[in-house]
């Protein structure tokens, strides 16, 4: 206790000021997904719209932080509300290739986040002495030991509560999924591997805090053990256990796929016009696609998306051929590239 005295922290004073700060993150987060969101969601032009996704994305980290507020679960607040508020009023042509950039720039943080929690831990390494450095290693392992156990401890017992209820009631799941076995709940707990928003938590505790040096090395040997031990047995664990999950994404997707055309047809009731029976023809087209699809399994669907790709390979040659002889120029040639290029993307969706 004097230990932490003299670090300048004690018990009793942290806890009113941590409670504030998780209170005041809680209420933040989404205050500022919402405002942002706002913001957003009058810019027009793409490439603005993603460099001031990345601005208000690092700034309200750096707003939390220089508040004294939790960084960690002010973003995942944040997230979470633009996650849940931004799909349906966000224009396709910037999502999309806000998802492509935002894919790489987190596989490349993730690569810098790891090397850089590397470079950390060598200085706290070679600060210890040689007893403390065991102590900190036995200290880090119980805890890596512990959440795994935990883990499946926990889902192993929330699996065996599942298959009991539907013993006694049935299986009667609300969307397409697996039933509840023993292999699918080893499976489920053995996935429990840790990852970056691990280490930025323990990263953002102050340096006076009281064995952050520790803390932050268990964090280390956590992810590290995690995706190391987890991670390269996982799949040897689901070739052992043999388990078949019958597709429910897929299912779910062909299901939705449905929903979302029945939607667009009923949307036309009332219109007449021949553009409109157009319209009309080609959604019940691709809602019987849909159907025989399901009904036939997935051999309509690849002989479709192979037939698709021969047609639009031709189309590009044709445009190229266009662009070679002059008849086209550069801005009209990329114009339709990009709508081929979409044709391609639906029918390749499809086809997986």
């Amino acid at each position: 206790m004097g230990a932490v005295a003299a670090n300048g922290f004690s018990i009793a004073a942290v806890a009113p000021t941590f409670l504030l700060a998780v209170a005041g993150s809680l209420v933040a987060g989404p205050a500022l997904g919402w405002l942002v969101f706002r913001l957003m969601e009058r810019v027009e032009h793409v490439p603005t719209a993603i460099i001031l996704q990345f601005v208000s994305t690092f700034g309200v980290w750096m707003l939390a932080d220089g508040v004294g507020l939790s960084g960690v679960l002010t973003m995942v607040c944040y997230a979470i509300t633009l996650a849940r508020t931004s799909p349906g009023r966000t224009p396709a042509g910037t999502r999309i290739p806000t998802y492509a950039v935002w894919e790489t720039v987190v596989f490349a943080l993730n690569i810098l986040a790891f090397i850089f929690i590397g470079l950390q831990i060598r200085p706290i390494l070679e600060s210890l002495e040689p007893a403390a450095r065991g102590r900190y290693f036995a200290v880090a392992g119980a805890v890596l030991v512990t959440v795994i156990a935990v883990r499946v401890a926990w889902h192993m017992s929330f699996n065996a509560v599942l298959r009991w209820q539907n013993r006694w009631f049935g299986f009667h799941p609300p969307r397409p999924m697996l039933r509840p076995t023993i292999g699918s709940g080893l499976i489920i707990s053995w996935a429990g591997m840790r990852g970056i928003v691990s280490l930025a938590a323990a990263m953002a505790l102050p340096s006076a805090f009281p064995c952050r040096n520790l803390i932050v090395l268990t964090a280390f040997a956590v992810v590290l053990g995690t995706l190391a031990i987890q991670g390269l047995t996982l799949k040897p664990l689901l070739r052992a256990l043999d388990l078949h999950d019958d597709d429910p994404v897929g299912r779910e997707l062909s299901v939705a796929r449905e929903c979302a055309l029945r939607a667009r047809l009923a949307s036309l009731a009332r219109e007449r016009s021949p553009a409109t029976e157009l319209v009309r023809q080609e959604l019940r087209a691709r809602l019987a696609y849909e159907r025989s699809d399901a009904d036939g399994g997935g051999a309509t669907r690849s002989e479709h998306s192979e037939l698709l790709r021969k047609a639009l390979q031709a189309a590009r040659q044709a445009v190229l051929a266009m662009r070679a002889n002059g008849e086209i120029g550069d801005d009209a040639f990329h114009r339709m590239e990009e709508e081929l290029d979409w044709l391609e993307m639906a029918g390749g969706s499809k086809g997986e």
